[in-house]
């Protein structure tokens, strides 16, 4: 950090790539460098951004130093936002399948004395 300002994660094109849809990028997460293949460099550095900004929050938060302590707290935190945000999802196709379920029991119990006749 200089002057207050925080370091967010950067990322630079290699300029030598052979395959356009496995392009290699470099990004910095928490100061240090990391070279990452994928298909969108830009998706990538966006993921790069964001755990940049979660380790950074921790060690904020924490006035932890440790590197490997701050990469496992910012995954948890990111694991919980995951978890919470799948909750959030699951739900309602459970409902739906609770009341599917319920549904045919219904039918099926209105239909049965008519299929024995």
């Amino acid at each position: 950090m200089v002057d207050g300002d925080q370091a967010m994660a950067t990322a630079t094109k290699d300029p030598l790539v052979k395959d356009p849809q496995n392009a290699s990028v470099r990004v910095e997460i928490f100061d240090q460098a990391y070279n990452l293949r994928g298909s969108d460099p830009d998706y990538i550095l966006k993921l790069a951004e964001y755990v940049d900004a979660k380790m950074r929050a921790v060690a904020e938060a924490t006035n932890t130093i440790d590197t490997v302590r701050l990469a496992v707290l910012a995954a948890l935190n990111i694991a919980d936002e995951y978890h919470l945000l799948k909750k959030k999802q699951d739900p309602g196709t459970t409902d739906y399948q609770k009341r599917t379920h319920q549904l045919i029991r219904a039918l099926d119990e209105v239909l049965e004395p008519t299929a024995r006749r």
